[in-house]
């Protein structure tokens, strides 16, 4: 009897367990859907970027974005910028596509909000995210937190908050963390600022960190930008 009883209690906890892990693969790709619904938008913002060896003004200007990577910077009153392919700005390029296995590893509280903790790992070998942890926020159906690690580009976590753009999944804030060891920032944010003392030689390049903050004041959405506009030569 006692046997019987821990066999019924181990096929209760599997059950259970496979419950939770399909409401954990239906809660993640309602939020994919979500993200992608926003093919391409403009957006005014205003960046910081705060790294530990150099002093850059606050940089205000256009952003325009089309999935799923493209992404040209304008900044006011200077130069346009290209960014670098491993400063990820948006959620969208952090969410792993493709097939995926997703695990629920707990919960948590960020701010005054609970949220579900996802991992969500590509199935995809070639893919170039190794892994992605997601803090889901299942009222409003958004990422309220990401941590992200990629093959070639270290890992980036990114804090969003929302007010305007909730049902799209756009946020007026955004903070980016990252190891500058592992990121290098776009030229046209840094060639304004050369004249800055370099780091000295013996600086441990594993406690060089940054975060780069953005404000989004105002978005357009889905408004159809061309591919060719990404491909524009800079302003000078």
């Amino acid at each position: 009897m006692r046997r019987f009883c821990v066999f019924v209690l181990v096929i209760a906890c599997c059950a259970v367990n496979g419950v939770r892990a399909a409401e954990a693969s239906v809660l993640f790709e309602s939020l994919r859907r979500k993200v992608l619904s926003v093919h391409d938008y403009t957006a005014e913002v205003k960046m910081n970027i705060n790294v530990t060896y150099m002093r850059i003004p606050q940089l205000g200007g256009t952003l325009y974005y089309k999935a799923p990577d493209k992404m040209r910077l304008e900044r006011h009153g200077g130069l346009s910028i290209l960014p670098k392919k491993n400063i990820n700005l948006t959620l969208s390029n952090l969410i792993p596509g493709g097939n995926v296995t997703v695990i629920e590893v707990g919960e948590a509280t960020i701010g005054n909000k609970k949220v579900r903790v996802l991992k969500v790992i590509p199935e995809d070998e070639k893919s170039d995210i190794i892994l992605t942890k997601i803090w889901v926020d299942e009222k409003d159906l958004v990422a309220l937190r990401t941590e992200t690690t990629t093959r070639n580009d270290g890992t980036v976590t990114m804090d969003l908050e929302y007010a305007t753009y909730t049902a799209y999944c756009l946020p007026d804030k955004v903070t980016i963390y990252m190891d500058l060891k592992d990121y290098k920032l776009p030229k046209g944010v840094t060639m304004d600022y050369n004249d800055q003392p370099a780091p000295p030689k013996t600086t441990d390049k594993k406690n060089q960190k940054g975060t780069i903050k953005i404000t989004y004041l105002k978005y357009n959405i889905n408004t159809g930008i061309s591919d060719s506009f990404f491909s524009k030569p800079e302003k000078k």
